[in-house]
């Protein structure tokens, strides 16, 4: 690879890790792991997206979003991938995505040890207590669940692991 290559890719990259998620707002899709990929080529730029959940309505507006970053940047022909192989896991949130999610007052996921996680509790993103239920296995979206603070009183959503 050149290092014209070199830079278009590292630009390609930072303009597509740029979109954020439309349902959770304070994330970027790089954050919430959902770029996987991007390749310039002499054709265009290829993106490579895995989507949170298979069903995911999110997916068609990030990708025209990806589109729509990409070309602002300059780049002309822009191709987005949708992988679903390997899924996606909560695992792939990086650190500075479960920070936003606390202080966005989302509880961030517990990374998972295997394909049996046990969940012991569910930490309040506003308070910082155990003492947590949930209220509703499906929250603002279907990646979330609903919990309720018994400590402070304040519902909130938790991301749920997979």
């Amino acid at each position: 690879m050149t290092r014209t290559h070199h830079a278009d890719a590292a630009r390609a990259w930072s303009a597509a890790a740029s979109v954020v998620d439309p349902e959770v707002p304070v994330l970027s899709i790089d954050d919430l792991g959902v770029l996987r990929e991007v390749t310039v080529t002499d054709e265009g730029v290829d993106v490579v997206i895995t989507p949170t959940y298979s069903g995911c309505p999110a997916m068609d507006a990030i990708r025209e979003d990806v589109v729509r970053a990409l070309s602002a940047a300059g780049f002309g022909e822009v191709r987005v991938h949708l992988v679903l192989s390997p899924a996606w896991t909560t695992d792939w949130i990086s650190g500075a995505g479960r920070s936003k999610l606390k202080e966005y007052g989302i509880a961030p996921p517990a990374p998972t040890t295997g394909p049996v996680s046990l969940r012991l509790s569910v930490k309040c993103p506003h308070c910082g207590s155990l003492d947590t239920r949930e209220i509703a296995h499906f929250g603002s979206t279907s990646c979330k669940a609903l919990f309720v603070c018994r400590g402070c009183g304040e519902p909130f959503d938790h991301f749920k692991a997979l």
